[in-house]
């Protein structure tokens, strides 16, 4: 099993809307992308956040399965609403 964890600051202020819209359409790649076993991803509530708003984990079958997430065309559309809607600002990935 492999672990991908991602940690999303955004570049400006956003809706609850707008991150529950994110949430929504991350927690569907469970189902529209083979090899994924969990998916979880929630607004930080830490004091200790450096300015990350959201984090992510997900659980995969195996490395190849990981590597096919990146490019998937529905992993894309969720990168390009984070990307054109809400505005990412930075982002730390740390897979294991």
């Amino acid at each position: 099993m492999v672990t991908h964890i991602v940690l999303i600051k955004f570049s400006r202020e956003v809706t609850d809307t707008q991150v529950d819209k994110l949430i929504e359409k991350t927690l569907k790649l469970k189902d529209e992308i083979p090899g994924i076993i969990d998916i979880q991803q929630g607004r930080n509530f830490s004091n200790r956040n450096q300015g990350y708003d959201v984090g992510m984990t997900v659980k995969f079958e195996n490395k190849q399965a990981l590597e096919n997430f990146g490019p998937h065309p529905k992993h894309l559309e969720v990168v390009e609403y984070l990307k054109n809607e809400i505005g990412l600002a930075d982002l730390i990935v740390v897979d294991f």
